[in-house]
């Protein structure tokens, strides 16, 4: 019963072996990474089996405009689990209680934000990008269903956030898993019994991440030994909540360059027309299922490097920067092995139609080393946004995914032009994605080794790391 407890008590990452540590708190985050992974994913498998290969390309065709919209609040969610991961490490109940009450009132404010800028916006970008007429009408209803229930989805963010930078993995977990397979039936059960289509899959995500995000709260508010929640410490403070954003603006500006590049690789990918936007939706939810590992380490090394910094255990940094980032590889090479062994049938998940999924197993096999590449991106990065660095992950991921993805995949197309496909070769698009992982790890590792995320450690006993 003790053991079972511990699992959902905040971990302390400042003692013991740091793989260990690391492994503890990354595996249920994995678990969780899938089970969220599986939102959308569901979505489009019932989308794509029920309704049609249109629908499907409607529903993965949002993802880069919710991104967008959304990067202002991943700034927020980033920084307040980078300073609750410190002040747990520190044992500052005060400053710990005051971030996390001012988490939960940014996120109310950044709702209505959201909200009120998505719904009236909706149709426009979809103009702007071209979107194909076939898929415009059920893009739109998505869209505008996930922004009138946005406030779940920010609030299981942040809160799950929250209790990560607590070193609690196994609580966000298991509430995910509860609403993930809520969000299950709930597909079904407006697409096939009520025939709702698109919109009943996104009026099912929103009722499934609110759920989730009831229960964080529940989970957050008995924790009453560890911080308090009370109007006194959700009262706005200005210096507190400037921190939070300071400190996770770039993660917001990483996130916005990673969605501005997608939009406009999206302009592109409606160029080949709705059947190559259909296997490319499909590519993006293998896609993002091969990514789990590196994200979810990503996050475990700015927890564990967060609360050693907390706790000034400097001496710790490099050797779990090394352990985590040879857990994180061994994981995904394991991992993007199984999807290329079972790539066929899990495409078919998806759709009937032979040709996307030959041309998804085309694009999954020139992907797979990116896969590798984006594991040592993700742990170096996440070792200097532990540390407090989050700019030099911002630059490196701007100019990586902005500058040189963009460019590389037009350049590409644009020399694949023959007289039998005027429009280029849609393989190119994928290319240019591989290039640009290989190269941000290339950048990222040297940026680690140079050293200069240790200028934002705390001053005291710097000398020891």
């Amino acid at each position: 019963m003790q053991r079972i407890k511990a699992l959902f008590a905040p971990r302390d990452m400042t003692q013991g072996a740091p793989w260990k540590s690391i492994l503890m708190f990354a595996v249920p985050m994995l678990i969780g990474n899938f089970a969220q992974q599986l939102y959308n994913t569901v979505d489009s498998a019932v989308v794509g089996k029920y309704v049609g290969d249109n629908a499907l390309a409607a529903v993965s065709s949002t993802m880069p405009i919710l991104n967008l919209l959304l990067a202002l609040f991943v700034g927020i969610a980033t920084g307040a689990g980078i300073r609750v991961s410190q002040y747990f490490g520190a044992k500052d109940r005060e400053n710990l209680s005051k971030v996390i009450g001012n988490c939960l009132t940014l996120t109310i404010i950044t709702s209505f934000i959201i909200m009120a800028i998505g719904i009236p916006l909706a149709d426009p970008l979809l103009r702007l990008l071209g979107t194909p007429p076939e898929i415009f009408g059920w893009t739109g209803d998505y869209l505008r269903i996930f922004f009138w229930g946005i406030s779940g989805f920010l609030f299981y963010n942040v809160l799950s956030g929250i209790l990560r930078g607590l070193g609690d993995s196994f609580s966000a977990l298991l509430f995910l898993l509860f609403s993930a397979a809520l969000n299950v039936v709930l597909d079904l059960w407006f697409v096939i019994s009520f025939g709702m289509g698109v919109a009943g899959v996104a009026l099912a995500t929103i009722i499934a991440q609110s759920v989730s995000a009831v229960l964080c709260f529940l989970k957050l508010r008995a924790m009453k030994d560890v911080f308090d929640i009370s109007p006194a410490t959700m009262k706005l403070d200005k210096e507190t909540a400037m921190d939070i954003i300071k400190l996770g603006l770039p993660s917001g500006l990483t996130q916005a360059s990673f969605s501005t590049a997608m939009l406009l690789v999206l302009r592109l990918e409606f160029g080949f027309g709705a059947m190559f936007v259909a296997t490319t939706g499909i590519v993006k939810r293998v896609d993002g299922f091969a990514m789990l590992p590196n994200f979810s380490f990503g996050q475990a090394m700015t927890t564990f490097i967060g609360q050693n910094v907390g706790a000034r255990r400097y001496d710790r940094l490099k050797q779990g920067a090394k352990e985590g980032t040879a857990l994180a590889l061994a994981t995904v090479i394991l991992l993007t092995g199984a999807i290329l062994l079972f790539g066929r049938g899990i495409m078919h998940i998806f759709t009937d139609t032979q040709e996307v999924v030959d041309l998804g197993m085309r694009i999954m096999k020139i992907l797979a080393l990116g896969y590798i590449a984006m594991a040592v991106t993700q742990t170096m990065s996440g070792v200097m946004r532990g540390a407090g660095d989050t700019v030099t992950p911002m630059a490196i991921s701007m100019f990586v995914s902005v500058f040189i993805r963009v460019a590389l995949a037009y350049a590409l197309v644009e020399l694949s032009k023959t007289p039998e496909k005027p429009m280029g070769e849609p393989i190119m698009v994928y290319i240019s994605l591989l290039a640009t992982w290989v190269v941000g790890a290339l950048i990222n590792t040297y940026y680690y080794r140079r050293g200069n995320w240790r200028s934002k450690l705390p001053p005291r006993d710097k000398g020891n790391e």
